[in-house]
């Protein structure tokens, strides 16, 4: 896969050597208005590819030093800070003088990426390759390519124990609901059942929401968001005493990510399923219950 990068004296190429081979994913731009692709790379893995510099045809570029640098980067929107928690650089040609196109092979071995991409409201998470090319009397040409991570996780977790909880209001309401699971993969099903134990107001509707709820950590900084990932209807009408209504949710439609508690104190981001009831009067009932999203290999 390639990509190209344009400077005032020169060009800028990045390859990786994988070719067609490279896995690629489609995710959302930082501005969240289109879908890009990019390469798809997970934690351990070695990230081999060459640069390919070139002069303006016709005439000759100096240089002090061409290198490549393999950048992991959280950055939050609310207070612009920035935080490089991954930085390695290749040093790929001494100064010189660059009269016709020259590829420059690099390689980060076996590269620990714990965390996984991000693009979230207040908080991105991301990793990039950021080539250099430096000058003495003038400003250099950099150019950034950009990447995503994913770790997928070998095995279900051993605890995953089922949630078992009731909502209600006093002598009019007595709702017991139970999901099979606390833990589900990102391409799993949530599966359950809702109990009506006590009716005595009219419900017209029920649904079972999927939020999703962004902190970002420290100090003045510290910022909650939450956000509506998923509704789905689970019932649209009038229940009664005694009635069971069962729950089937397919997560893999939906943009999810894995539950991230406390990324390089920073930020974390938690699910929960959010069971909404409105009676004849609109008005609304909630019950909230996180839940643990982990990304399975495929």
């Amino acid at each position: 896969m390639s990509f190209l990068g344009f400077g005032k004296v020169c060009t800028v190429d990045l390859t990786h050597d994988a070719g067609d081979a490279q896995p690629m994913v489609s995710v959302k731009n930082e501005q969240g208005t289109a879908h890009e692709h990019l390469p798809l790379f997970s934690t351990g893995q070695t990230i081999v590819g060459k640069v390919h510099v070139a002069p303006i045809p016709g005439k000759k570029f100096e240089h002090r030093g061409v290198r490549v640098e393999l950048i992991g980067q959280i950055e939050r929107y609310g207070d612009r800070s920035v935080v490089d928690f991954l930085a390695s650089t290749r040093d790929l040609e001494p100064p010189g003088e660059l009269s016709a196109p020259k590829s420059l092979g690099f390689e980060f071995k076996h590269v620990e990426m714990q965390h996984e991409s991000y693009h979230g409201i207040n908080v991105r998470l991301r990793y990039f390759l950021r080539v250099v090319v430096s000058r003495s009397y003038a400003s250099g040409v950099a150019q950034e390519f950009k990447f995503w991570v994913q770790n997928p996780v070998p095995a279900v977790p051993e605890m995953n124990n089922s949630i078992r909880m009731e909502v209600g209001i006093e002598d009019c309401l007595h709702i017991e609901f139970e999901y099979a699971r606390a833990k589900y993969s990102l391409k799993d099903v949530v599966v359950g059942k809702i109990y009506f134990l006590l009716v005595k107001i009219k419900i017209k509707h029920m649904e079972l929401e999927i939020r999703r709820r962004e902190s970002t950590e420290g100090g003045a900084s510290a910022h909650n968001e939450s956000e509506t990932i998923a509704k789905y209807e689970v019932m649209d009408g009038a229940p009664v005493r005694g009635e069971s209504i069962p729950v089937r949710l397919f997560l893999s439609p939906y943009d999810l990510t894995p539950t991230y508690k406390n990324v390089n104190n920073r930020f974390s981001v938690k699910y929960y399923l959010n069971l909404v009831l409105v009676d004849e009067w609109d008005r609304r009932y909630f019950k909230q219950q996180e839940i643990t999203l982990y990304r399975a290999i495929q």
